[in-house]
């Protein structure tokens, strides 16, 4: 028997295993609110989240909080960049990339479904002062990419919420 065939067996024993234990991904959890507002006015990481919730398919985005069994309140939102570190001749070798969102969850009576809570984000960029055109892309495609990161913890952060009754 060749090295290649009993490989090929032990890939197929392996997967065999795997799915006679049961595994299985975990996927999208559901939120527990059947209607959720989300104030979206010219914020571009609500409609982010808003699409990602109407994608779910369990919870309805309603357009006024009246209607809502929860309303998500942004509390503040940032993008921050600092200096990492500097060459021998005091130019900027790398910046660090921070986002932060701030946000909470109440009912209609104001009663908190989910505290006031912080995410903050940080992502690493090395610079060149030869190609800061490319350098600015990139650093606008990290923070789109912290974005949709953002979306997906806010995600996750709901999904958690306890519902009280």
């Amino acid at each position: 028997m060749s090295v290649r065939a009993l490989i090929s067996i032990l890939l197929a024993l392996l997967t065999l295993l795997v799915a006679a234990c049961g595994f299985q991904l975990r996927g999208a959890q559901p939120l527990p609110f059947s209607s959720l507002y989300i104030p979206a006015e010219s914020w571009e990481m609500g409609a982010l989240l808003k699409r990602n919730i109407r994608a779910l398919g369990s919870t309805q985005v309603v357009d006024t909080p009246q209607e809502a069994q929860a309303v998500f309140a942004l509390i503040g939102e940032a993008r921050e960049k600092s200096i990492l570190s500097l060459s021998g001749t005091g130019r900027v070798r790398e910046y660090q990339l921070r986002y932060r969102l701030a946000f909470r969850v109440h009912d209609q009576q104001g009663k908190e479904l989910i505290a006031p809570t912080e995410i903050t984000l940080v992502r690493d960029i090395s610079f060149s002062d030869d190609r800061v055109l490319a350098k600015e892309q990139e650093e606008s495609l990290l923070y789109r990419d912290m974005q949709e990161d953002m979306a997906q913890q806010l995600m996750r952060r709901m999904a958690a919420a306890k519902i009280p009754g």
